[in-house]
Order: C-alpha cells, then structure tokens, then sequence
C-alpha cells in the first residue's frame, strides 16, 4: 500500500506541474520534490522515465472518459440507438467531467491542452485506438445524423468541437482552480448544456457560401488538341532553306 500511495502522489504532482508548465517545463527532481520525495531513484524505480509517467498519466484518463462513454452508447443502443445529435453530444461530455477523471485534484484536461500544444504525436500513439473507441462510436452515429453535411467538413468540424471541448473542460479546472470550490460560473443550472448547445451549434450549423465555394473542386483547365495538319497543308508549308 505504501508503495502505491507513494506513485500515486508522484502521478498527482506531475499531472499538476505538467498541467501548470507543460511536460518540457518540468523536470524529474522537480516532480520528486512536489511529491514529497527525497530521492529522484523514486520515479525511475516506478515509471523507469519520464515519457512513459506521461503515458500512464494519459491512460489514467483516457481510459475513464472511453469506459463511460462506451457504457452510455451500449444503453443508447439497447433502447433502439441515439436518436438526436444531442444525445452523442452528452456523452462526448459527461464522463469527461465525471469525478472519476479528477481525482483528487482538477488538472488533466489542462494537462491534455499542454500535450496537444506541443506533444501531438506522444498524444495520439498513447491514446491510439485502445482508449479512443467510444469517440470513435460517437463520430460513426455523427456521420450518420448529419449525412448531409459533406464529409470533409464534417470530419473538420469533428476536431474543432473536440479542440473546443478540451479547451472549455480546461477553462473550468483553471477557474476552480483559482478558488476554493467549484467557480460560480460553472455551477449554474444551464452551464452545462450551454456547453452541449454550442458544440451541437459547431456540428450542425449550415456552411456559409464562400465555405461551399472553397470546398468545390476547382475546374480542371482543358487542353487545346494539337493541330494536325493534312498533307495537303504539309505540302503548301515553305520548304527549309539550305544554308
């Protein structure tokens, strides 16, 4: 037991020094330190490096938010499956707010924000297609409800509200963060859906016309056909002087 309330404070102090500086602005006596530890053997004795204490720290997550959502989507398709948008909204959402992700402190959404800005690729390779399967049901019923959007756009739009997700759910933890207690402005009755309403408004909302010019392929620029000429025009050419 001790062991593991000693790793799980050096994940707690990391996750909160990485959320506040990003991964490169930290280093591992640092983390050592806001754990309460003495020697930096500690976090290499249970994470052996630096990079794979961030990986675990994504799957903490990750793998939470991907358990519920794919919870909630079993139960919406044992009642015939979602029948609005606003239901793959919800549950795009609410397990990312779910107590379960936070622990005992509100840091990893701001967490993920730092890996994106600047950790893409260890991001992507550690979520991957193990803990990324719900989201990918969520954006397979979103096709479906919105099949007449085109799809490069909706494929855009899909990242744009998953950025926008992000950002708001990190804006929420820095604004807890700074009192004590949930932020007023997060506790009112319709913050939430307010949430849920823009998101949907990101998916759904017509494209503009200068955006349906853009996505139209752009006219392929015909050839002339060579003129060929008869051998009765070949004939009537004047002959090549010589020199």
């Amino acid at each position: 037991m001790r062991g593991d309330e000693t790793k799980g404070r050096i994940k707690l102090a990391a996750r909160r020094l990485f959320a506040e500086r990003g991964v490169d602005g930290v280093s591992i006596r640092e983390i050592v330190a806001a754990a309460g530890q003495r020697n930096v053997g500690s976090l290499h004795y249970y994470f052996r490096t630096k990079e794979a204490l961030v990986r675990e720290l994504i799957v903490d997550g990750a793998k939470l938010i991907n358990e519920q959502r794919n919870i909630l989507l079993d139960e919406l398709d044992r009642q015939g499956g979602p029948r609005s948008l606003r239901d793959i909204i919800d549950i795009l959402i609410m397990p990312a707010v779910g107590e379960g992700v936070q622990e005992e402190d509100e840091t990893y959404f701001r967490f993920l924000i730092m890996l994106q800005l600047n950790h893409r690729e260890l991001l992507a390779s550690t979520v991957s297609k193990q803990w990324n399967s719900g989201y990918d049901r969520c954006f397979a019923h979103i096709k479906r409800l919105l099949a007449h959007v085109p799809p490069p756009l909706l494929k855009q739009r899909m990242f744009f509200v998953t950025v926008y997700l992000s950002v708001m759910l990190a804006a929420r933890e820095s604004r807890d963060s700074e009192t004590e207690g949930r932020h007023p402005f997060w506790t009112r009755d319709y913050t939430m859906a307010n949430l849920a309403d823009t998101a949907q408004a990101l998916l759904e909302c017509g494209a503009s016309a200068q955006t349906v010019a853009a996505l139209a392929p752009a006219p392929v620029k015909q050839k002339r056909p060579r003129r060929v000429l008869s051998g009765a025009a070949v004939s009537h050419l004047p002959r090549r002087q010589k020199a």
